[in-house]
């Protein structure tokens, strides 16, 4: 029964891996289209957002199958209601890179008045909170799961600056202010997927200790 219960806890793991790739793959590709105004690249994202959710349905499956005719002991109750937990927060991760996608494509036609540097710090550092993230799961690692709070500070102090130079472009011109607030909601989009990247983490360190852990969410 126990080795049955193992191969299970594999699956699962192996399936958050894949949910994770996707959804990296879904914040690159969103800023991929952005950052070249490719209105296919755009659309495809938003299209492949139906797949990451139906990896949330297989994944929550998985999980209810474990609980249900199984008998999972404490530390596995709490691995597995994580992994519940923490395939809500991917899915709207997949969300958010689609709503970016369809910024893009409401942008397509006009000349961007802002450079992408920061935005494309944001990209990366978030990709990366999230790749951390399911690898802390995987290996059941504290550390790893703790290091995803310090890349937050670094997404937020991104947004802040990006906000701030769209106020300013405004200011200079009325002209610049429909594209800059979609660029400010385009950062804003990052920065909420950071958030959900520090609540996977959160999950991670909630199944291995059995609670959650204070940390600057500032």
């Amino acid at each position: 029964m126990r080795n049955s219960f193992d191969m299970q806890l594999r699956k699962l793991n192996n399936e958050l891996i894949e949910m994770g790739s996707l959804i990296e793959t879904a914040i690159a590709r969103a800023y991929k289209g952005l950052i070249n105004q490719n209105i296919e690249i755009a659309k495809e994202n938003v299209e492949c957002d139906r797949e990451i959710d139906q990896k949330e349905k297989e994944v929550e499956n998985i999980c209810l199958k474990l609980l249900l005719q199984q008998q999972p002991v404490a530390s596995d109750l709490r691995l597995i209601s994580s992994a519940i937990k923490m395939i809500t927060d991917m899915e709207r991760i997949g969300d958010q890179a689609a709503d970016i996608s369809e910024l893009t494509i409401l942008m397509s036609k006009t000349q961007y008045i802002k450079r992408f540097d920061h935005i494309e710090q944001m990209a990366k550092a978030t990709i990366e909170m999230v790749t951390t993230s399911v690898d802390a799961f995987v290996k059941r690692d504290l550390e790893l799961a703790r290091s995803v709070f310090a890349r937050d500070d670094i997404v937020d102090n991104l947004f802040v600056t990006i906000k701030n130079d769209l106020i300013e472009l405004i200011r200079e011109d009325v002209n610049n202010g429909e594209q800059a607030i979609d660029l400010i909601m385009v950062a804003k989009y990052f920065e909420r997927i950071g958030d959900h990247a520090v609540n996977l983490a959160d999950w991670v360190i909630f199944s291995i200790v059995g609670h959650h852990e204070e940390h600057d969410s500032n």
